[in-house]
C-alpha cells in the first residue's frame, strides 16, 4: 500500500514539474519552448491526411453527401422594386386591381421572403456554429460523421484519447493556476498604495495570468501591425466571438475592462481585479442609465495615464463569420478609437460561444477538449470622429474597417436579435418602402 502511495506521489511531483517548469514559467516570461508550434504542425498534417481520406471515401461512396456549408436557398440580390417588377412581368395582366398600382401577385414576394427567413436568414445563422467544409476529427461538428475507413476511425479514437485524457487535464490545471494567480496577485497588489510601482505590478500580474490561461488553451496567436497597438487614454474596439477574446488581446498588452457586475466566481474575480486596476464594472441598474455610463467612460478616457478601455460594441458573440451592428454608445465618448479585428481558425476548434445553448463552464470544457485555438489579430490604424460625422456613421465606418481586415461579412443587423424580437421600426421600413412604390 505504501508503494502505491509513493508511486502516486511521484507521479504528482512529475506532473507539477512539467506544468510549472515547461509550460507555466515560460508562459509567464512570454517565451515558448516551441512545443505548441510543433504540435500545430503535426495537427495540420494529420487533418490534411484525414481530409484526403474522407474525400476519397466520398468518391467511393456516392451516397455519402456532406451538408452544404452555407446557403440552402438560392436568393436574389435585387431590391424590392426589382424583384416585385420581375414577378409582375411574369403574371397575367388580368389579376390587376382596376385603378391602382397594387397587384395581387405582390403577396407572393412577401410570402416567399417570409418562408426564406424562417428556413434560413442572414441573422440567426450568425448565432450558430460556423459550418466546416471538411470534418476536423472533432466529435463536435455540424457535418454528421460517416464511416470512411478503419484508419480514419483509429486516428479519431487516438485523438479522442489525447484530447480528453492528456490535453484536458493539463489545460484545466493551467486554467486553475492562472485564475488563482489572478485573484491572489491582484488582491495583494491592491493592498499597496497608489504609485507607478503598483501600476507596473498590476500589469505584470494581469499579463502573466492571461498568458498562463492562453497556454492552457494551446493558443497560437499571431499579432499583425503591432505598431498600431492601443495606447493609454484610448478606446479599443473589436469584433466579439468568444469570452476568450479578452485573453487573446490581453496577451499582448493590458486593458481596462468594461462590463456588468456578476455574482459567484466571476464576481470574486471582478472584485479582485478592481483592487489593482481601474476596471469599470457597472451594476445592472446603472447599465440602464446611459448618461452615467458615458460619464464614467469619459472620465477614464480623459486620464491619459490609465489603460485603454476594451469594448466589444456588438454586445454579444457572433460566430466568427461576420460583424454585426456596433452600438453607438462607445463612439459618443470621444477620444481615439483603436480598431482590432479578431479571426479564429475554425479548423482546430469552434471558438464561438452560443450562450443560448451552453453555459460558461460547458463552453470552457469544450474549448479545453478541442485541438487548439489558432487566431489572427490585426491592429488597425487609430481612427477619430470626423467633423460633422455622427456616432452611428462613425461606428459603421469602424465596423467596416474591421470586417474588411478580418475577412468577415459586414452586416447592419443588431446582435440583440439573438435574444429579442425584430423591432417594429424595421417592419415599418419595409411597409413604407412598398407603400411608396405602390403610391408612386
Amino acid at each position: 500500500m505504501e508503494d502505491a502511495w509513493d508511486i502516486a506521489w511521484l507521479l504528482i511531483q512529475l506532473w507539477i514539474s512539467v506544468v510549472v517548469g515547461l509550460i507555466m514559467l515560460p508562459a509567464m516570461c512570454g517565451a515558448s519552448l516551441g512545443v505548441t508550434e510543433i504540435y500545430i504542425k503535426l495537427l495540420v498534417k494529420t487533418l490534411e491526411w484525414a481530409t484526403l481520406r474522407i474525400q476519397r471515401g466520398q468518391r467511393d461512396q456516392p451516397t455519402v453527401q456532406a451538408q452544404l456549408p452555407n446557403g440552402i436557398i438560392e436568393k436574389d440580390d435585387g431590391s424590392m422594386q426589382e424583384e416585385i417588377g420581375a414577378l409582375r412581368r411574369g403574371w397575367p395582366r388580368s389579376v390587376a386591381v382596376a385603378g391602382g398600382e397594387f397587384r395581387l401577385c405582390d403577396a407572393f414576394y412577401f410570402g416567399r421572403k417570409g418562408i426564406e427567413s424562417i428556413v434560413e436568414d442572414e441573422v440567426t445563422q450568425r448565432f450558430t456554429s460556423e459550418e466546416l467544409a471538411s470534418w476536423n476529427l472533432l466529435t463536435r461538428t455540424n457535418n454528421n460523421f460517416h464511416y470512411i475507413s478503419v484508419r480514419v476511425t483509429i486516428i479519431w479514437g487516438l485523438g479522442l484519447f489525447i484530447r480528453y485524457c492528456v490535453l484536458a487535464p493539463l489545460r484545466i490545471t493551467l486554467a486553475l493556476i492562472g485564475l488563482s494567480w489572478l485573484v491572489i496577485g491582484t488582491t495583494l497588489v491592491g493592498l499597496l498604495p497608489h504609485s507607478s510601482g503598483k501600476m507596473w505590478l498590476s500589469d505584470l500580474v494581469h499579463l502573466t495570468c492571461y498568458r498562463i490561461c492562453a497556454r492552457g488553451l494551446s493558443a497560437t496567436i499571431r499579432y499583425h501591425n503591432k505598431e498600431n497597438r492601443p495606447k493609454k487614454g484610448g478606446i479599443c474596439v473589436a469584433n466579439h466571438t468568444s469570452p476568450i477574446d479578452v485573453v487573446i488581446l490581453a496577451n499582448d498588452g493590458c486593458y481596462a475592462m468594461v462590463g456588468q457586475v456578476h455574482s459567484g466566481l466571476l464576481g470574486v474575480i471582478q472584485r479582485s481585479m478592481l483592487r489593482s486596476c481601474p476596471h469599470i464594472w457597472f451594476e445592472r441598474s446603472e447599465m440602464k442609465d446611459r448618461v452615467a455610463v458615458a460619464n464614467r467612460l469619459k472620465a477614464h478616457v480623459a486620464d491619459k495615464t490609465k489603460l485603454p478601455i476594451l469594448i466589444f460594441p456588438e454586445g454579444t458573440c457572433i460566430n466568427n463569420t461576420s460583424v454585426m451592428m456596433f452600438k453607438k454608445g462607445s463612439f459618443e465618448i470621444g477620444g481615439t478609437i483603436h480598431p482590432v479585428a479578431i479571426k479564429y481558425d475554425p479548423q482546430f476548434g469552434d471558438a464561438f460561444w452560443n450562450s443560448g445553448k451552453y453555459n460558461m463552464v460547458s463552453y470552457l470544457l469544450r474549448m479545453m477538449t478541442s485541438w487548439a485555438i489558432v487566431v489572427n489579430v490585426w491592429y488597425l490604424p487609430p481612427m477619430t470622429r470626423q467633423e460633422g460625422e455622427d456616432a452611428v456613421h462613425f461606428a459603421n465606418r469602424v465596423k467596416s474597417a474591421i470586417a474588411r481586415q478580418g475577412g468577415l461579412v459586414d452586416l447592419s443587423w443588431d446582435g440583440g436579435l439573438k435574444r429579442e424580437k425584430v423591432k417594429e421600426t424595421l417592419k415599418e421600413e419595409q411597409q413604407k418602402m412598398y407603400s411608396s412604390m405602390v403610391v408612386g
